[in-house]
């Protein structure tokens, strides 16, 4: 038999956690009041200070070993090239490395191998968009033979997104008091709010990564534009007569 002090301690227990357990109550309506729910959106437009791309190396040899011997040289000159641009290590990410074996397909006839080719890939977060282009053709120089991107993006979108979502609050807000004027009534509060996730940011428009054909020594041109950030909310009106 268990002492009666672990009874009342369990009981104790239980009680104190009770209310914590508890889930919060959904706004009660007013007798006679109308719910309108609303869902909304809210958009900011910034310009673009971070460029993704995604750069590498393609050898191809008679043997495996060789291109990779090939492509690790190569691979090594295009990130010393990267540190001279002065690209932070905390920038650069190995994003993929493959070998694969490389074949001559005949009408009627097996494969024949003709040898291997060896993929080496970094991504690189460039934080100054301006240069982006520079270092672009710097890679280049240095033997990278394959560039992926750009893709652009806000790095620090938090005080943008904030400002979206007061202004799809207040278009929310807006649109429940042209219901509640046509229908008669009046909003009197809102019962709750909840965020529908941040919207896909649209790509820049315009987004170019283009090698300038005018003189050889210009630099690869990119175009930053602007970039939307939007943000969706769903908004719970009280709508009472007036």
């Amino acid at each position: 038999m268990k002492p009666a002090f672990l009874f009342a301690a369990t009981a104790l227990a239980l009680a104190s956690a009770g209310p914590l357990a508890a889930a919060p109550a959904d706004p009660v309506l007013a007798p006679g009041a109308t719910r309108l729910d609303l869902t909304a959106e809210g958009s900011v437009e910034r310009v673009p200070d971070v460029a993704q791309v995604t750069a590498g190396v393609v050898t191809q040899a008679p043997t495996a070993q060789a291109a990779m011997a090939e492509n690790a040289t190569r691979m090594q000159a295009t990130l010393a090239a990267l540190r001279r641009a002065g690209i932070a290590p905390r920038d650069m990410q190995t994003a993929s490395v493959d070998l694969s074996p490389q074949y001559r397909y005949g009408e009627n006839q097996p494969p024949i191998l003709t040898g291997y080719q060896a993929t080496n890939q970094v991504s690189v977060r460039l934080r100054q968009i301006d240069r982006a282009g520079a270092v672009l053709d710097s890679l280049v120089a240095a033997g990278a033979n394959r560039i992926d991107g750009p893709t652009l993006s806000v790095d620090a979108p938090e005080a943008a997104l904030d400002e979206a979502r007061g202004k799809a609050v207040a278009a929310a807000r807006q649109r429940a008091e042209l219901y509640a004027k046509a229908a008669g009534l009046r909003v009197v509060r809102i019962l709750s709010i909840s965020e529908a996730g941040e919207g896909a940011p649209v790509p820049p428009v315009p987004m170019a990564m283009m090698v300038r054909s005018a003189k050889a020594e210009a630099d690869t041109a990119i175009a930053a534009g602007e970039q939307k950030l939007a943000v969706r909310v769903s908004v719970s009106f009280e709508l009472a007569g007036g």
